[in-house]
């Protein structure tokens, strides 16, 4: 299967329910409400800075997809509205522009259309291990990113039949690009989330954030088992492995128990309501993402799109004003409860 017919299929296949686990941790955690919040509505600040800059509201779309026709049209709608609403954008997999050119004019299209849209450039860690950091910084350049994604994603590439589970050497290779790109790194899991261990293996790289993408949200192992035939050895591994992953709650936690970390915690992994962030937020998140409510919802159009992005950060607000909290970085303050 080329490369475009399968992350055409990827799209498909990610807005089954079937494929989203849909139990991220976060139902656990209750913030305690505030009857005399000392405030008024209006004065409710959703900004926040990430990545050194000052960013209109915390929230990030997750990095999706690319590389084959409809992929323009849903990526330039996206970035339309993050542009509108002041939202961070991660682009999708840019493997394929590694060795096509052609491959990189997608984004540099979105990128002239939307010079504000602060655009996170993505590349797998396995492609990473192998890949000169001249070519990594040729990403980087096409795309006009503010930082680079480094997505990790075992599971994935142990089932999917392109699967390339090579990742001795991925410590090394981190701190590699994180010393000599000229933009910040950040790590990020592809909803199988991280482990205690994992984030004491990542202090001292150099990384700038790690976006957790825990366990509760799309599911890559299920997704590539309803790519594999029946008969595939893979097929019932993926159907063994339907429920493997650190949730987004662990997930958070874990990094909490962390005292040296050096890096931004960014949540994702099954975030669908306003009140799902400022847990995370709460938690000590500094930015959070969505994907799946916000592919879902593109599906209907531009306005549907930006509809769902306003009710996450009206969600936000209300989270804010009902704990006292008159802007995010005091949300982390409050006490929660699990």
């Amino acid at each position: 299967m080329n490369y475009s017919q399968r992350k055409k299929d990827h799209i498909t296949l990610a807005l089954k329910e079937k494929n989203v686990q849909g139990n991220n941790g976060l139902s656990k955690i209750r913030l305690i409400h505030s009857a005399l919040p000392e405030l008024n509505w209006d004065e409710i600040d959703l900004s926040t800075s990430v990545l050194g800059k000052k960013v209109p509201t915390p929230f990030f779309v997750s990095s999706m997809t690319g590389g084959f026709s409809e992929a323009v049209k849903l990526n330039s709608m996206i970035a339309k509205a993050c542009a509108r609403r002041g939202w961070i954008m991660g682009v999708g997999s840019q493997r394929k522009g590694l060795d096509d050119p052609k491959a990189l004019e997608e984004w540099i299209e979105i990128k002239n259309k939307f010079p504000e849209v602060l655009l996170l450039g993505n590349l797998g860690i396995s492609q990473l291990i192998h890949t000169p950091l001249e070519k990594v910084e040729t990403l980087v350049q096409a795309l006009g990113a503010a930082a680079m994604i480094i997505h990790t994603n075992a599971l994935q590439e142990c089932l999917q039949p392109e699967g390339t589970p090579q990742f001795k050497g991925g410590i090394k290779a981190l701190k590699n690009l994180s010393k000599n790109l000229s933009v910040p790194v950040i790590l990020k899991e592809t909803g199988c989330g991280f482990s205690s261990q994992n984030f004491e293996n990542l202090c001292g790289l150099g990384l700038k954030a790690v976006d957790i993408s825990g366990y509760g949200g799309t599911h890559w192992g299920r997704i590539e088992g309803d790519r594999i035939s029946e008969g595939d050895i893979r097929k019932q591994s993926s159907i063994t492995y339907s429920n493997w992953g650190n949730s987004t709650l662990d997930s958070l936690l874990a990094a909490n128990k962390l005292k040296n970390k050096d890096f931004e915690v960014w949540a994702s992994g099954g975030l669908k309501t306003g009140l799902d962030a400022a847990k995370c937020l709460a938690l000590g998140a500094l930015a959070v993402g969505f994907a799946h409510v916000i592919l879902k919802q593109a599906q209907l159009g531009e306005q549907a799109l930006e509809e769902q992005m306003f009710l996450l950060e009206h969600e936000l607000k209300i989270a804010l004003f009902c704990t006292g909290s008159r802007d995010v970085s005091k949300l982390s303050q409050w006490e929660y409860v699990k």
